[in-house]
């Protein structure tokens, strides 16, 4: 589930609800409310989470958190923005240095899996997106599927990935795959404090790539001679 944008954990100036840029202790006040708000939402959900809980759990005044967010659905849609560009850097990284789009692919799940083991909230939140913000979640989805159709178009450039693949709708299924994976491997695996996997089942991934790798391989034209 490879992506080929690396946004980095941070994008573009941030400023404050007056339009002013952040210092750098207002970029960490400001992230330490995203912080709490990840397990604010993930615990509570969107409807019975609010400001308070919110400032309550990063540790900080009331007052504070009107000078970086409007209210709690702008905040929300911030986390959600902010907890993309993360998997995404996440998976980048994971993908760097690749030999070639299946070893790229296989980095990419793993840099998902990871991130998914280290913040299961994204999947809650990601969700509740459905109904809080729907443009939110649309834009969550098609920022990941624009870097990995751009992916797959370059590996089908250079005979990796079979051209008669549409990129944009295999892109859209392998990341359906991923997320699948993802849920039913990290975070429905707990242990007994409710923990995910710090990592996944490595045989897990290979089942996973297989059918990826067959999903994606070039197909021989005519008969092929045994």
């Amino acid at each position: 589930m490879t992506t080929v944008d690396d946004a980095g954990p941070t994008a573009g100036p941030v400023t404050s609800t007056a339009g002013r840029p952040l210092t750098k202790r207002g970029e960490a006040t400001r992230r330490k409310l995203l912080e709490a708000a990840e397990q604010v939402f993930a615990d509570l959900g969107y409807h019975e989470a609010s400001i308070v809980k919110i400032t309550e759990r990063a540790g900080l005044g009331l007052g504070t958190f009107y000078l970086y967010f409007d209210g709690k659905q702008q905040i929300f849609e911030e986390l959600v923005i902010d907890l993309n560009r993360r998997v995404r850097h996440s998976m980048a990284q994971a993908m760097a240095g690749a030999g070639d789009r299946i070893a790229a692919e296989r980095a990419g799940f793993e840099g998902f899996f990871r991130f998914t083991a280290e913040h299961p909230a994204l999947y809650r939140v990601v969700r509740e997106a459905e109904f809080v913000s729907p443009d939110t979640l649309r834009l969550h989805y098609t920022r990941i599927v624009e870097g990995y159709e751009a992916g797959l178009r370059a590996a089908q450039q250079v005979g990796e990935v079979d051209t008669a693949l549409d990129p944009e709708v295999t892109a859209w299924a392998l990341m359906g795959a991923g997320e699948l994976i993802g849920m039913r491997y990290v975070l429905w695996e707990r242990d007994a404090e409710g923990r995910p996997p710090a990592d996944i089942d490595p045989e897990i991934v290979d089942h996973a790539m297989r059918f990826i790798r067959n999903a994606l391989a070039v197909q021989q034209e005519g008969p092929v001679d045994d």
